[in-house]
């Protein structure tokens, strides 16, 4: 593996992820006391007698990887490195790169935002799926719902509202026709947007969104070809 500036030390890396997993002060994992004395590279806890790794309650606890390593890979996904480099980078073989891949994929953390004030809301399609987004405007906060189909119903509008608009916010849509009259299912006040008319003042936001959105997959499916 190439020595890279952007790769902190094992011991940095182990630092951070302590930091991280304990905050300030170390605790058992199963019984949440202080009370613990550490052996070479594991610990023990003086009350349970509970044996643990730093990584041996969370996701990672079968992490073979040196932790540099580990870092790199990470770096080389969240940068978006072409598997080609990637394996040339770490040294680590086209199954293990893709291994990780799915794994940094599959816990990304992810909570909807309860969305109010102004939200702006849009669907768009992939394959078979509809993804219906919102943004409350003028922030970052977002809320996503994923249906099966492509031919989207007020329903599934309506449902979203539920779960993720609060009450008496004002709504900006385009004049999809799942839109209309959303008022009588959720207490919003809707304005829209008509695109055929040029108007995009009340959607730009959430249109920008999926912009950005549609690049990101673009160039996902260009590095897993790659």
């Amino acid at each position: 593996m190439y020595k890279l500036n952007q790769v902190p030390s094992e011991a940095q890396i182990q630092k951070y992820f302590r930091r991280i997993l304990f905050g300030k002060n170390l605790f058992c994992p199963t019984c949440r006391s202080r009370i613990v004395v550490k052996y070479e590279t594991r610990y023990r806890c003086c009350s349970c007698r509970q044996k643990f790794s730093l990584l041996s309650h969370t996701w990672l606890r079968d992490m073979k990887l040196f932790y540099q390593k580990f870092w790199l890979v990470l770096w080389c996904w969240t940068t978006q490195v072409p598997i080609k480099q990637a394996m040339s980078l770490t040294a680590l073989s086209e199954e293990v790169i893709r291994h990780w891949d799915d794994e940094f994929r599959r816990h990304l953390p992810w909570e909807n935002a309860i969305l109010e004030r102004i939200v702006q809301l849009d669907e768009a399609f992939f394959r078979n799926l509809t993804l219906i987004m919102g943004k409350q405007q003028g922030t970052r906060n977002l809320a996503f719902q994923i249906f099966a189909g492509t031919k989207p119903h007020k329903e599934h509008a309506a449902d979203f509202l539920q779960q993720n608009v609060k009450p008496k916010s004002k709504l900006r849509t385009d004049g999809g026709s799942i839109y209309k009259n959303i008022h009588d299912w959720w207490p919003v006040r809707h304005q829209v947007d008509i695109h055929k008319n040029f108007e995009f003042g009340y959607t730009s936001e959430i249109e920008g969104m999926f912009g950005v959105l549609r690049t990101f997959i673009r160039r996902r499916r260009s590095f897993l070809k790659s």
